[in-house]
């Protein structure tokens, strides 16, 4: 029970980031130990995926640094908050068929705007509509046709909003729970 107090201690101190940072140095020393040849055949591995996704790196890297300029808390509110009304869903929705890159990378920018207000169900429904891509359209109908793919893309983006809302409750409650 120390150890979980401990680390919730360095957690508040240094931050999750760094210590996933700290943590991932620390396995690739252990095995550095053991067999370098593993280290050896990770690196170009890593430049690999590195030079896949350094423009999506960017683009997030760019909308976070965005974001924290332009949209305060009172804007988050406005927009993505419980009083945003079909405004919220539909950023929410349009945003996450309009992302690209790896998932994992909008996860910063996710947990920024949740941070300054953004509601939970936004969030996941961002998440279910990057399944959604418009460039991928032509193809899913000339394999597919053009009814199901209008059929699967709507129903796609249906099921993001009352998924949205359900994980929505689902946290509310416990969180109601957690505090009786």
């Amino acid at each position: 029970m120390k150890f979980i107090e401990h680390f919730r201690i360095l957690k508040e101190k240094v931050g999750s980031p760094i210590i996933f940072l700290l943590f991932s140095l620390l396995i690739a020393g252990v095995f550095a130990l053991f067999d370098m040849t593993i280290i050896k055949s990770a690196i170009p591995i890593f430049i690999d995926i590195l030079a896949q996704v350094w423009y999506v790196l960017i683009i997030v890297f760019g909308l976070l640094f965005l974001s924290n300029l332009f949209l305060t808390p009172k804007a988050v509110k406005k927009w993505l908050s419980h009083a945003s009304g079909w405004k919220g869903w539909l950023l929410a929705v349009g945003g996450g068929i309009l992302s690209s890159g790896p998932i994992y990378l909008w996860y910063p920018l996710l947990s920024e705007l949740e941070k300054q207000g953004m509601r939970k169900a936004y969030t996941a429904t961002f998440l279910y509509n990057r399944a959604v891509k418009p460039a991928l359209l032509p193809l899913l109908i000339t394999y597919f046709g053009i009814t199901y793919t209008l059929v699967l893309t709507v129903y796609m983006i249906l099921f993001s909003i009352i998924q949205g809302s359900i994980i929505e409750k689902i946290l509310y409650k416990q969180k109601n729970s957690a505090r009786e």
